[in-house]
């Protein structure tokens, strides 16, 4: 599935009904380069969450835990782990009873969860606020939830 969005706020609506969509246990991972709107992303999907507090990139604290939504959002940012990604135990949060949204999950490389939604974010050479989002299930669970997402934003139109 792709998505052309023109500006911040528009990833950020997306991003919202992806929020509405979550169900404990589902995993994000989101791919793009610096500044390609990875934690614009999550602010939404948070939203969509019915989460109210500011969301921050976790660059330095790696893993930031929100629970005041409809479900916990387990926000992870992967960028600076080169070794130890075994030691974090982000398993317990992949199969915890929240969603788990990991930028640069794809650094995780074997330790990647067997079943997630995986959604680039690429930057339009020709205008810098546009975005082209690909989104991908990889596993039983994720077709699930992009099937969800699809039907949101079918009711949205």
């Amino acid at each position: 599935m792709e998505i052309v969005v023109n500006n911040p706020e528009e990833t950020e609506e997306i991003a919202k009904v992806i929020g509405t969509a979550a169900e404990p246990g589902d995993v994000i991972i989101l791919s793009g380069d610096l500044g390609a709107g990875k934690t614009t992303m999550t602010k939404g999907i948070a939203k969509g969450l019915e989460i109210d507090q500011m969301i921050k990139s976790p660059t330095y604290t790696i893993i930031r835990e929100y629970q005041q939504g409809r479900i916990p959002l387990y926000h992870m940012d992967v960028y600076r782990i080169e070794d130890g990604a075994d030691d974090l135990g982000l398993d317990e949060y992949f199969e915890g009873d929240g969603v788990s949204v990991v930028e640069w999950g794809k650094l995780l490389g074997e330790f990647l969860p067997v079943d997630y939604l995986d959604i680039t974010l690429a930057k339009d050479s020709d205008d810098m606020e546009k975005r082209v989002l690909t989104i991908l299930a990889c596993g039983h669970n994720s077709e699930q939830f992009l099937n969800r997402i699809q039907k949101k934003l079918e009711e949205n139109r």
